[in-house]
């Protein structure tokens, strides 16, 4: 069975809006910038996927921000990986292998996960992302924390609204003081 992979880029605190914020900004002004151990393990984190689950708001962003991004490794994933979006409403842009999933999202990921292939990835979409973690379909989180704190907005998990036991994987700082964490959804 494939597995659901969330992958968060946060602060320490868990704020998860706005991570050029909180992260140093890329020459763009954009997406943030990476030291070489937060991109390799990007590179090993999209490299084992080959769909994403986007949320309506990420959709909206993204398919209007990615495509113009040149030689980015996370542009050329998030451009030609098969993308769902959970939506009540047809796509108003075209974006290469997207396709809209209306319907019950739980029932189409348990689908999606008992289809062959590889794992399938969340990659903020943080409203889709928590109702998937309650449901108890993510299999692994994947957080890429940066060594800031006391930035406004949402968090990952904000309140009680379930609990979830979690397995290490693994934990290492980077060269940017930031902390690549891996855990599993027990």
């Amino acid at each position: 069975m494939r597995k659901l992979v969330l992958t968060t880029l946060q602060s320490l605190d868990g704020a998860v809006d706005h991570p050029e914020k909180y992260f140093l900004p890329g020459p763009d002004g954009g997406s943030p910038t990476f030291d070489a151990e937060m991109h390799a393990n990007e590179a090993a984190i999209i490299g084992a996927q080959d769909a994403v689950i986007l949320g309506r708001h990420m959709y909206e962003e993204w398919s209007e921000y990615w495509p113009g991004v040149p030689d980015e490794q996370f542009a050329k994933f998030i451009n030609n990986v098969k993308k769902y979006v959970a939506t009540s409403q047809p796509l108003s842009r075209d974006w290469p292998n997207t396709e809209a999933v209306s319907g019950p999202v739980d029932d189409f990921v348990r689908a999606l996960k008992a289809q062959p292939g590889r794992d399938i990835g969340i990659h903020g979409s943080i409203t889709l992302a928590r109702s998937l973690l309650a449901a108890r379909l993510v299999d692994e989180l994947q957080l890429v924390v940066a060594p800031s704190l006391g930035f406004p907005g949402r968090r990952l998990i904000d309140g009680s609204e379930f609990v979830l036991q979690l397995e290490p994987i693994s934990a290492r700082g980077t060269a940017s003081g930031g902390l690549l964490l891996a855990y599993r959804v027990r």
